[in-house]
């Protein structure tokens, strides 16, 4: 593989790659069979529309491609517990196992013990991870603007609410932001990394928050650390926020829960 491909390039050649070897051993038709045993879906974009302070969107994250190993002592369940106990208004599990060592087993166990809205993680470039995702128990599945030309972006998107679940559709060049608007998503999410170099900018969300029409829900993601970041977000309209590095990083992730979501005295 050329050396100039960048980060974003690599993963989704890797996913092609991952997505055809789950075809071969699961074909289409034998997935969508199984999709009456999976759980009634619950309404992630209600969690995130409720009126009050910013919401957050805490996720299970285990390592990534920039940092490597973020929690040694990952315990799925215990942590969805954990944000479910602190205020987390959805969960996001990484689903990807190459480069964020996530699992959609994480993502069914984690659904199975809580009761709050699940979203799947994951960089989806076919229909057959979106039938995944809706089997494996996932209320809500990540879209990324980056990864996906005109003709994918739309039909993923139909593809997701035609299961019941939520599209949250991520860019992060502004140039994207037409095409986002333009097939209708409600629920938006501006990611503060380029995922093409992995620097972060918390005053991306900012600059691109006014260029977004007050009825769709915004999600502001990465770079999130500290309750400073979370008001920002909150007073320039922004509706919840993606945060799980800084969360999984901490000894103890509930009072960092707790600290970002001003819930201490």
């Amino acid at each position: 593989m050329s050396a100039s491909l960048t980060i974003l390039d690599r993963i989704v050649a890797t996913k092609r790659e991952e997505v055809a070897r789950a075809k071969a051993t699961m074909p289409e038709s034998r997935l969508r069979q199984r999709l009456s045993a999976a759980p009634p879906v619950r309404d992630f974009l209600a969690a995130v529309a409720r009126p009050g302070p910013i919401h957050l969107i805490a996720e299970v994250k285990k390592a990534s491609p920039s940092k490597g190993v973020i929690r040694p002592d990952f315990e799925p369940v215990a942590i969805a517990r954990t944000y479910q106990a602190h205020g987390a208004a959805c969960l996001s599990v990484l689903t990807d196992e190459p480069y964020f060592q996530g699992s959609l087993d994480y993502l069914c166990q984690v659904r199975a013990a809580v009761e709050l809205p699940v979203l799947r993680k994951d960089f989806i470039i076919d229909p057959y991870q979106v039938l995944e995702a809706r089997v494996a128990g996932a209320d809500a599945v990540l879209l990324i603007a980056e990864c996906l030309d005109d003709e994918s972006l739309g039909s993923l998107h139909e593809a997701i609410l035609g299961l019941g679940m939520t599209p949250l559709v991520e860019l992060y060049e502004p140039k994207n932001l037409p095409r986002v608007l333009g097939i209708g998503a409600r629920l938006i999410g501006i990611n503060n990394r380029n995922l093409r170099t992995f620097e972060v900018d918390l005053e991306h969300t900012l600059r691109l928050r006014c260029q977004i029409p007050d009825d769709r829900l915004v999600v502001g993601e990465s770079g999130i650390r500290r309750r400073d970041d979370a008001l920002r977000l909150q007073r320039a309209g922004v509706h919840a926020m993606l945060v799980g590095e800084s969360l999984m990083a901490q000894p103890d992730i509930g009072t960092a829960v707790d600290q970002l979501l001003g819930r201490t005295g």
